[in-house]
């Protein structure tokens, strides 16, 4: 009954020419892949003058930022904000059981 047209060969062969510039462009346009590094799990030094300085610089401290800023797991980021906290470096300013904003002592 009916169904799909069989293709000519010089459509099938246009259709490979045209898949075949779309995968070079693909290639093309992603360049180089880049080699995934896995996140740290050891969270950087609290008392390290080094880091204070890095955090300082940021209007912002959340989880997420410092995650990004420093390579490692959110889990580990909350725990790294949570012993400046007690150390007194950051003060939190607003959160919920989700996410927790902090910002630089003054």
């Amino acid at each position: 009954m009916g169904g799909k047209k069989k293709l000519s060969l010089k459509q099938m062969e246009r259709m490979q020419v045209k898949k075949d510039e779309e995968e070079k462009k693909k290639k093309e346009k992603t360049g180089a892949l880049k080699e995934k590094k896995p996140f740290g799990i050891i969270p950087p030094d609290p008392k390290s003058e080094k880091i204070v300085g890095e955090l300082k610089k940021m209007r912002v401290l959340t989880p997420y930022t410092v995650a990004s800023r420093f390579n490692i797991r959110i889990s580990t980021a909350k725990d790294f904000l949570e012993q400046l906290e007690e150390n007194g470096v950051i003060q939190l300013v607003s959160g919920s059981h989700n996410i927790k904003i902090y910002k630089t002592q003054d």
